[in-house]
C-alpha cells in the first residue's frame, strides 16, 4: 500500500525516482508525485493522478532538476484520488511523503485552524507538512521541526521529509509502516521496501518501530523512540531476488502462476529432508493444546484450509480468524496454545497488531511470511519463510500455495509429535506432498481450458463457488480472485450451505463453479450440485477423471484435475481458481496485475 522512495544522489534524481516508483507499482496506487531540491536550494514538486506514465509525461514538459528528492505512489485513504491530494505534500519550506494513517489529524487540523493555517487537501498527510513548516516559522531547524511534529503524531506512518535550501538532508521516520535505508558510495537511499532500492544498492538497514533517521550523503544517524542515537544492523540483500521481470509473459500474474511448481519444490527442499521434517528448534507440538491462525484476505483463506489439516491430521483444535477482528474480539487464549500469523508481506497492519496482542497470552508466536526481514518475521518468536520469491501481481497466487505448503508441513509435524501418525504414515503423507509439484505442472496445462470458459464467465454479473471440507476455503479463494481481478460479484460457499439461502440466487444466468475431487465427500457435493441443476443453474465442474466419469452428465462445462495429492489436493485446486480469474479478467479487459482500489501490502488498519 503506497510506495516511498528517497534519494540523496550525485546525479539528476527525477528519472531515478520515477524508475524506483515503477518498481513499487505492484503495491497498488492511484496517483504519484516527486519533489526535489535543486542546486540553488529550491524545493519543487510534480504530481499526477493515475498511472506513473502521467507523471513521467508531466516531467518531460516540466522538468524537475536536483540531486536530492523524494517520490511517492499513493493509495487513497483520506480524500479522493486527485492531484491536490497526491503526495508529496508541501507547505512552504518542507515536502513530505507518507505511508500509513495519522489518526489524530483532525485534532491537529483544528489546532492549525486556530493558528490561521488552512490545509489545501483532504489528506491526513498534509497536516505533517503544515506542522513542520509552522515549527520552522517559529525558528526551529528542519531537524528540530520534524522531531517536534513527530512527537505529536498518533497512528501508523512511514515518513520522509526534504527541505528548501537543504540539498544534503533527508529525514525519515517509521511507526508501524515499513521503511528501509540503502547505503551507497557517497549516496543514500530510502524506500518502503528493498524492491525499490535494489537497483541502487544491496546494503540495507531496516528502521525499527519508533525510529527516526537523519540522512546525508555521508551516512545516516538513527534515533530510537526515546530519542537516543542507536545502531541498526546493516544487511545485504540478494538484488537478483528482487528483480522484477515478466519473463516473456503478458502479465506478472501469469508468470507467478507458472512459477508455482518450482517454488513449492523449494519449500519442500527447505523443510523436508528425506522422511524427516526440519523446523527451527522449539517447534514441538507435543504440549500444544490449540492453534490460533490469523491472516487477511488470501492469507486468511490459507489458514482456513490449514484448520482442516491441523484438526483432521493432528487432532489439534484450531481457530481461524480474520486479523482485523481478532484482537477486537478479545479471544480467550490458552497459555499452552500457539499463534500463527500468515502474511505475504509480513507488514500487514492488522496481522501485526494481532501478533502483538497474542504474544502476551500464548506459549509461542509463529510468523509465516514471504519477507524474512519484515516486522512480523522480526516480532514473532519463530519466523518461517514461505520462499515464494517476490510476487508483483496484487492478486496472490504463488504466495498462497507456498503458504499452504508450509502449513501442511506444520500440520504433519504436529500430527507426528502428538502421536496421531507414526513414521510410516508420516512418510506416506510426505510422499503425497512431494507429488504436488509434479501434479501442479500437469494442472498448469489447464490454462487453455480455463481460457475457454472465460468468455462465458466474463458475461456474468454473479458467480457462485461451491466446495466441501478443505475445498470450501479454496472455493472462497476462487470467489475472491474473481472479484479482485474481473470485478464480477462472486461468493464462495460450503456446498451443504447452498439450500440455507444461496440457492435463492440460482437461475440460468448465475454460473456455479463446483470443486469436487472424488473423495469421501464427493457424493454429498454432487448431491448439492444436482440441486443447482434442477433449478437450471449452469455448472462448471472441477474433478478428477473418476469424478467426471460419474457426475459430469448435464453440466455446462467441466475441467479435469489430476488425481493424487492425498490430503493436499487443495493446493492443486488453487491453480484453476487462479486461471479462471486471470482469463476472465483478460476477457473483460481489466488491469490484471493492478486491480482498481487494491494494494499488495496493506500497512494500515
Amino acid at each position: 500500500m503506497c510506495g516511498i522512495i528517497g534519494i540523496l544522489g550525485s546525479h539528476e534524481v527525477s528519472p531515478q525516482l520515477v524508475d524506483a516508483l515503477r518498481r513499487l507499482e505492484y503495491r497498488g496506487y492511484d496517483s504519484a508525485g516527486v519533489a526535489t531540491v535543486d542546486a540553488t536550494g529550491r524545493l519543487e514538486r510534480r504530481r499526477a493522478v493515475g498511472k506513473l506514465m502521467n507523471l513521467s509525461d508531466r516531467l518531460v514538459h516540466e522538468p524537475l532538476p536536483g540531486h536530492i528528492g523524494i517520490g511517492h505512489t499513493r493509495w487513497a485513504t483520506h480524500g479522493a484520488a486527485t492531484e491536490v491530494n497526491a503526495h508529496p505534500h508541501q507547505s512552504g519550506p518542507v515536502a513530505v511523503v507518507h505511508n500509513g494513517i495519522i489518526e489524530n489529524f483532525r485534532d491537529l487540523r483544528e489546532e492549525l485552524g486556530a493558528l490561521g493555517i488552512q490545509p489545501q487537501s483532504q489528506t491526513d498527510t498534509e497536516t505533517v507538512a503544515l506542522w513542520t513548516a509552522h515549527y520552522m516559522d517559529q525558528g526551529q531547524s528542519p531537524i528540530q521541526a520534524a522531531r517536534s511534529t513527530l512527537a505529536r503524531l498518533r497512528g501508523a506512518f512511514a515518513l520522509a521529509f526534504i527541505f528548501d535550501g537543504e540539498d544534503d538532508l533527508m529525514i525519515a521516520a517509521r511507526k508501524g509502516s515499513p521503511l528501509a535505508i540503502g547505503h551507497g558510495d557517497k549516496e543514500m537511499f530510502l524506500g518502503s521496501d528493498a524492491v525499490a532500492l535494489a537497483p541502487f544498492t544491496d546494503r540495507i538497514t531496516y528502521l525499527e518501530d519508533g525510529d527516526h533517521a537523519v540522512l546525508t550523503r555521508a551516512g545516516v544517524q538513527i534515533f530510537d523512540a526515546a530519542g537516543n542515537q542507536t545502531h541498526r544492523v546493516e544487511a545485504r540483500i540478494d538484488t537478483g531476488a528482487t528483480a522484477i521481470d515478466k519473463g516473456g509473459y503478458r502479465h506478472f500474474m501469469a508468470k507467478e502462476i507458472a512459477e508455482q511448481p518450482v517454488v513449492i519444490g523449494d519449500v519442500l527442499n527447505h523443510y523436508v529432508k528425506g522422511d524427516r521434517i526440519v523446523l527451527p528448534d522449539g517447534m514441538n507440538f507435543h504440549d500444544v493444546d490449540r492453534i490460533s491462525l490469523v491472516g487477511c484476505g488470501t492469507a486468511h483463506l490459507a489458514g482456513h484450509v490449514a484448520k482442516y489439516w491441523f484438526e483432521q491430521l493432528a487432532g489439534l483444535p484450531c481457530d481461524i480468524d480474520v486479523a482485523s477482528e481478532f484482537r477486537y474480539r478479545e479471544p480467550p487464549l490458552s497459555p499452552k496454545s500457539w499463534f500463527i500469523a500468515v502474511s505475504q508481506s509480513g507488514e500487514t497492519a492488522d496481522t501485526l497488531a494481532a501478533l502483538h496482542y497474542a504474544g502476551a497470552h500464548v506459549a509461542r508466536t509463529v510468523g509465516l511470511v514471504n519477507v524474512g526481514t519484515s516486522a512480523i518475521a522480526r516480532d514473532a518468536d519463530i519466523a518461517l519463510p514461505t520462499l515464494a520469491g517476490i510476487e508483483v501481481s496484487v492478486a496472490s497466487s504463488k504466495a498462497f500455495t507456498c503458504q499452504l505448503t508450509v502449513l501442511a508441513i506444520l500440520a504433519l509435524k504436529a500430527a507426528h509429535d502428538r502421536g496421531r501418525i507414526d513414521e510410516d504414515a508420516l512418510a506416506a503423507h510426505l510422499a503425497d506432498l512431494r507429488s504436488v509439484p509434479g501434479l501442479m505442472q500437469q494442472t498448469l496445462s489447464m490454462s487453455d481450458a480455463c481460457r475457454d470458459q472465460a468468455e462465458w464467465l466474463s458475461q456474468a454479473r454473479d458467480v457462485l463457488f461451491l466446495g466441501r471440507g478443505a475445498l470450501y476455503p479454496v472455493a472462497l479463494e476462487g470467489a475472491l480472485k474473481l472479484k479482485e481481478l474481473s470485478y464480477i460479484h462472486a461468493e464462495g460457499y460450503a456446498s451443504g450451505e447452498l439450500k440455507h439461502g444461496p440457492i435463492a440466487l440460482i437461475d440460468r444466468d448465475v454460473p456455479v463453479i463446483v470443486l469436487a475431487p472424488h473423495d469421501a465427500l464427493f457424493e454429498k457435493t454432487v448431491s448439492n450440485m444436482q440441486e443447482v441443476m434442477a433449478r437450471h443453474g449452469p455448472i462448471l465442474l472441477l474433478s478428477d477423471d473418476e469424478g467426471l466419469a460419474s457426475a459430469s452428465h448435464g453440466v455446462q462445462a467441466s475441467l479435469q484435475m489430476p488425481s493424487g495429492g492425498g490430503a493436499f489436493q487443495p493446493i492443486l485446486y488453487a491453480i484453476p481458481m487462479q486461471y479462471l480469474a486471470y482469463h476472465t479478467a483478460v476477457a473483460k479487459g481489466t488491469d490484471v496485475d493492478q486491480p482498481r482500489n487494491l494494494a499488495k501490502s496493506v500497512t494500515v488498519e
